[in-house]
């Protein structure tokens, strides 16, 4: 269901401002009710706050088994702006079909994670990240990569530690016997195989996870030269658990058994199926998988933010 309306500065002298920093006329925005994060009157809300603003907008409200025509129709009226208030993997899926030469996107937070957005808005309240971007918005390129064929924009973890997402995400919402037995689940394959992977055609080596992070969301890299690849090395049932630890309830890069290195791609290997958790959602890769940078993703729509993610 959708539904178009404008603001026409001339006849509404209450309207707010549009970011100076590129011209928007139409936008479209594309809402998934049934997100964990958006809700069942999101689309209405959204009509209000985009009905403030003096441009032409489009609300499309997404129905199970109508995405990929919704959005092909949202594409094809090549708006300026396609805002994208669904889940993480639905956002990324769509930011990585629209590409570097398509509209410019602006990902808001209505998953459980939010990891783009909150990398890109420096916020969950999708509201507010909706009105900084229209006010305040600037164009950025993104950069991102691809690993088995999944596309990532933050992070792609993969090998054994991958296995603690789901302990963690259940300790995040309280839920402790979920996550004991998560946790439990993840030390028994912990053990199971090691992951082997070569960085930029280097000789291939051994380690329990190797972590590739973008750009976007590393504190180690300035410019977009590549992925921040970190191989988890732990040389014992110790260390496993030390990172085991880290991985629900610290940041496992300053962990000692953890090095760091920039990175275009990477070769993976292992005896089974490689677990990963991509971007925040749970997936296997094949026993074989090769990992690539993106220099540019997509294009973003979104306010500077400063050195503590608040709003510049």
């Amino acid at each position: 269901m959708s539904e178009t309306f404008a603001v026409d500065p001339a006849d509404d002298l209450t309207a707010r401002s549009l970011t100076p920093h590129v011209a928007l006329a139409r936008v479209c925005m594309v809402v998934n009710p049934l997100s964990g994060g958006v809700g069942p009157g999101a689309a209405e809300d959204a009509r209000t706050i985009l009905a403030d603003y003096p441009l032409e907008a489009e609300v499309i409200e997404l129905e199970a088994g109508g995405f990929d025509a919704a959005i092909a129709a949202a594409l094809a009226d090549r708006p300026d702006l396609l805002l994208i208030l669904a889940g993480d993997g639905t956002a990324g899926t769509i930011a990585a079909s629209v590409g570097p030469d398509g509209p410019l996107i602006a990902t808001l937070p209505g998953g459980t994670m939010n990891m783009l957005p909150k990398a890109l808005y420096g916020t969950t309240d999708w509201k507010k990240a909706l009105r900084d971007t229209l006010e305040r918005g600037e164009v950025r390129e993104v950069s991102g990569g691809d690993v088995g064929g999944h596309t990532f924009f933050c992070a792609a973890i993969l090998g054994s530690p991958a296995l603690w997402a789901p302990a963690r995400e259940a300790v995040r919402h309280g839920r402790w016997r979920l996550a004991w037995l998560h946790a439990r689940r993840a030390l028994r394959r912990a053990f199971g195989g090691k992951l082997r992977y070569g960085l930029d055609g280097g000789p291939m080596r051994r380690t329990e996870a190797l972590v590739l992070i973008t750009p976007l969301v590393s504190s180690a890299m300035d410019v977009d030269g590549g992925l921040e690849a970190a191989a988890m090395s732990p040389s014992g049932a110790a260390e496993v658990f030390r990172l085991a630890a880290h991985a629900l309830f610290d940041d496992w890069r300053h962990d000692p058994a953890v090095a760091t290195r920039t990175v275009r791609r990477a070769a993976l290997k292992a005896r089974s199926r490689i677990p990963a958790v991509i971007d925040g959602e749970p997936t296997l890769l094949g026993h074989e998988a090769v990992a690539a940078f993106r220099p540019r993703a997509f294009r973003a729509l979104a306010p500077r933010l400063d050195a503590e993610g608040a709003r510049a």
